[in-house]
């Protein structure tokens, strides 16, 4: 089994919300971790069911615990006037819990109880590469990190992602009713994917997808509140270049547009390759951040000239880009080289498929598997 980043202490020395996309593991690792703890799976029908024609039963069930026991309910979303009862608990008897969830739309749109901060809010992620023993990039590209998928045959983990994809319209979309139209969400879904890591022009998606523009600014807010995509903001202090500030948007792993755009068998050389590598480092970048609970702290810089960095971490203090090149050259700087005129303190990194660490006009060129230890070490930010 592999292990998982996150860690009992993390997780249960205060009550947390535990949000992550489907599949990611969170039942898994809680089942894992606390062993002891109570567990309220809502997702088994008798479960749901029972609490959902009393929810009192929560609050009767656990009132003779003792003070510190922890309890752990699992998809929250699916039943949040429990909320009421969590909170009364919290108070009045000293349980710590944990909230686990494949969606903050219900919680944070439906005006329901958020335990008035009283618990910390923890993302979960896709596997990373600091958990996977024997990392293989090529694989990574092509399957992406779902635990069941990576661990998947290659002959088998596309029909995998077919079943995701299934699964996530029938219960993420058309069971909470967020859209009516689902084929035209699909369509969607797979324009998306198409412009998967550029920047998102609302006009044209709408276009392309027979609606108007706010129809499509929901839809992305859908795939951010169901946790299936993030938007990446644009660096936004101008020193002398004027800059482009529509978002990136990308799904929150690389198979899902490989599956959307039918993107299999990727070869390092090819442009689908260079495109999920690129993907999978910002993917990789996120999660970190995510772990360490630096918000706000990755962008991306693009000038109306076309200079362009693909991550910008903190106040210009790390700028990265990613080429799927086994030879880094000059043109491949082009775009670190103008951002640092215009930051010149910034640490420079180009991340690429080199076989080795070097140096080019104060230019770090990491291979990305070293790249990779070097950011899960804390060396990079």
């Amino acid at each position: 089994m592999i292990k998982r980043l996150l860690t009992p202490k993390e997780l249960s020395e205060e009550s947390t919300f535990l949000f992550g996309a489907r599949q990611t593991g969170k039942t898994t690792l809680l089942l894992e971790l606390f062993p002891d703890a109570q567990f309220y799976d809502l997702l088994e029908s008798n479960t749901f069911e029972r609490l959902q024609r009393n929810p009192s039963l929560l609050r009767q069930e656990l009132e003779m615990c003792d003070s510190d026991t922890l309890v752990i309910i699992d998809e929250v979303q699916s039943l949040p006037i429990l909320l009421n009862e969590v909170q009364w608990l919290m108070v009045r008897k000293g349980l710590r819990f944990i909230l686990s969830g494949s969606s903050a739309r219900k919680l944070k749109r439906g005006g329901v109880n958020m335990l008035g901060g009283r618990a910390l809010e923890t993302n979960f992620y896709p596997l990373t590469s600091a958990e996977v023993p024997d990392f293989d990039i090529v694989k990574v590209v092509n399957q992406g990190m779902i635990p069941r998928h990576y661990l998947a045959s290659s002959e088998k983990y596309w029909q995998m992602l077919q079943a995701y994809v299934a699964v996530y319209l029938k219960e993420e979309i058309k069971a909470e009713a967020l859209v009516r139209n689902l084929s035209t969400f699909t369509r969607f879904l797979e324009v998306a994917a198409l412009t998967n890591g550029e920047m998102v022009n609302f006009s044209n998606i709408a276009q392309d997808c027979g609606v108007d523009s706010k129809t499509v600014a929901a839809y992305f807010s859908i795939l951010e509140e169901t946790l299936i995509g993030y938007m990446i903001p644009a660096f936004s202090k101008t020193v002398k270049r004027k800059l482009r500030q529509s978002p990136k948007f990308y799904y929150f792993d690389v198979a899902i547009p490989n599956y959307l755009l039918g993107r299999r068998s990727l070869a390092p050389g090819s442009a689908d390759f260079g495109h999920a590598f690129e993907h999978f480092v910002i993917q990789e970048i996120v999660a970190y951040l995510g772990y360490h609970r630096i918000k706000e702290a990755l962008s991306y810089w693009h000038t109306y000239t076309d200079y362009e960095v693909d991550a910008v971490l903190g106040d210009a203090e790390v700028a990265i880009e990613i080429k799927s090149t086994n030879e880094v050259q000059s043109r491949h700087l082009r775009g670190l080289k103008a951002f640092k005129e215009e930051h010149p303190e910034c640490r420079l990194i180009v991340v690429a498929l080199e076989e080795r660490p070097r140096l080019v006009n104060g230019v770090e060129v990491w291979p990305v598997k070293a790249f990779l230890e070097q950011l899960w070490t804390g060396k990079v930010f």
